[in-house]
């Protein structure tokens, strides 16, 4: 009986290991919002690392998280190196593109607790008073990522955290 159990676990397993395998080779998680204020309102809290503090939901998650502004002050070049406790880890963030006031291209580097190098995204769409704002994140899935989402679901636990930063840059930009 305890062989025909330990076979069964065994097979699960492989059973899991390929499925993971078979899962798409990158990934993106994007979250929008509407924000009452015109672009050109929106895209300075976005495009300024210094004023992440007011509306990024990891700012808020430790508060003794060391920050380190490199390079422009804003925009392309633009560097924000962060180091904190286990929820927001350790990383580096460098804006490598930026077209005032609709889109905002960010080389986005986490090392720990896990290393991963993708692409974050702002793209602001509207005219007028009103801006849709959209904020996705997208790179490579490697295969130990691959086997994690099976048990976790990166697009939830990061899909929040893009609602909430949404919702914070909504309260600022619309004051």
């Amino acid at each position: 009986m305890l062989k025909i159990i330990g076979i069964a676990v065994i097979a699960l397993i492989v059973v899991l290991l390929v499925y993971a395998a078979m899962k798409p080779d990158t990934f993106r998680i994007q979250r929008s919002a509407s924000i009452n204020a015109p672009a050109e309102k929106v895209f300075p809290f976005i495009n300024d690392f210094h004023n992440w503090t007011a509306w990024s939901p990891w700012e808020r998650m430790d508060p003794a998280l060391k920050r380190t502004h490199r390079g422009a002050s804003s925009g392309k070049g633009a560097v924000y190196e962060w180091e904190g406790n286990n929820q927001v880890g350790q990383g580096r963030m460098e804006i490598s593109e930026a077209s005032p006031p609709s889109h905002l291209l960010i080389k986005l580097d986490f090392l720990k607790p896990f290393e991963a190098h993708n692409t974050a995204e702002f793209t602001l769409n509207g005219g007028g008073a009103s801006t849709n704002v959209t904020w996705a994140m997208y790179g490579p899935q490697p295969y130990m990522a691959k086997v994690m989402s099976l048990f976790f679901s990166m697009d939830t636990m990061v899909g929040g955290q893009f609602e909430q930063g949404l919702a914070n840059l909504k309260s600022i930009a619309e004051k």
